[in-house]
């Protein structure tokens, strides 16, 4: 009867742990798998706020660890921190926003020492024309990245590089940290080289397909969480015209900054597809980048944000970074003193917005 019994409680152990949700990557590392679940998980309870560069530096200070402007405005940090890699591949020792390679890496192992979730972007440059990823003067480089391409050698370059920092990413344990990774993003607008007017749906789905098989299977990078984040649209159809396939992509998303009047209509729309495309398809799903004119409208947050985005369910919003080298009216995140400084309180007290100390 106890062997029985104890049979039983394994296949019910066997069963509850099949049903639940995986990364696409049937090699995910244990962390991996735990963070993809985390964020599901708290998708159901509230919306996690994420900032960009919280941990690298503000709008009056650079590099002073334990700080973040978010904090120095709520006495918290946020839930998500958002990197970015652009020059890496150039293997130069700072990025495109002037943040040390190896400050980066320091942020995001205190960040997930906090507790913390990192998402990381990478614009880098345009490897056929050596211009910036804004560079948008030839249609032809996403081709000429592919394995048949001219500049195929280059980009596998790029990728190694790209690799050695991911793999650097460890605990003081040695063991690798869980990243939310989100490449080729904004794609349905033309301003990257990798947009919707530079390259063919089967040229950016295929480049999409190589760079995660080629991390995957050539580098061993299991410890990835893949996002596909596109600029704004209006339909399903358009959403998901170049999505590479479920079996590389872990986070549905999209990214929206406050331009005018339409701003809120555009967000509500984009969010309600997307929150549908998620459920759908067992993702996560969430607004990688959003921002707006915290600097004039004093209830941005609250009356614009927040209220558009609450009755959706969405892993997170993240607002973009609070430059240490413009002037503060350019910030996109809370800061002391910002004309929004208290609405944003107001919105870190509302019981839908989820910060560090309520994921850990």
């Amino acid at each position: 009867m106890k062997t029985r019994l104890t049979i039983l409680l394994i296949i019910m152990s066997l069963a509850t742990y099949a049903a639940k949700p995986k990364p696409s990557d049937p090699k995910a590392t244990p962390e991996a798998v735990k963070l993809y679940q985390k964020m599901l998980k708290l998708q159901e309870k509230g919306l996690m706020f994420g900032h960009q560069d919280a941990f690298a530096y503000g709008t009056s200070w650079y590099a002073t660890e334990g700080r973040s402007d978010v904090k120095d405005v709520c006495g918290d940090h946020p839930a998500i921190i958002g990197w970015e890699l652009g020059h890496l591949e150039l293997g130069g020792k700072y990025s495109l926003d002037s943040v040390f390679f190896d400050n980066i890496r320091k942020g995001i192992q205190n960040a997930h020492k906090l507790g913390g979730i990192n998402t990381i972007s990478w614009h880098f440059r345009n490897v056929l024309t050596g211009g910036t990823a804004w560079d948008v003067t030839s249609k032809k480089t996403v081709a000429s990245m592919l394995p048949v391409g001219e500049k195929h050698q280059l980009y596998l370059q790029y990728l190694d590089k790209l690799a050695t920092f991911m793999l650097s990413l460890k605990t003081e344990k040695g063991t690798q940290i869980p990243i939310l990774f989100r490449p080729f993003h904004e794609h349905t607008g033309s301003w990257f080289w990798w947009g919707k007017n530079m390259s063919t749906v089967d040229e950016y789905k295929a480049l999409w397909r190589f760079t995660v098989n080629y991390l995957r299977n050539e580098k061993n990078i299991h410890h990835l969480l893949y996002g596909y984040s596109t600029d704004r649209f209006s339909s399903e159809e358009e959403y998901l015209e170049r999505y590479p396939g479920d079996d590389l992509i872990d986070m549905v998303a999209f990214d929206l900054y406050d331009r005018g009047p339409e701003y809120s209509a555009t967000l509500s729309n984009c969010a309600k597809l997307v929150s549908k495309i998620g459920a759908e398809k067992g993702k996560i799903a969430a607004v990688s980048e959003a921002g707006g004119p915290i600097s004039k409208n004093a209830e941005w947050w609250t009356k614009t944000l927040l209220e558009t985005l609450r009755p959706y369910k969405l892993s997170y919003v993240l607002v973009w970074r609070n430059a240490f080298n413009q002037p503060p009216h350019a910030a996109f995140g809370p800061y002391k003193g910002c004309p929004s400084e208290q609405d944003f309180v107001k919105f870190y007290n509302d019981p839908k917005t989820l910060f560090l100390k309520d994921i850990r």
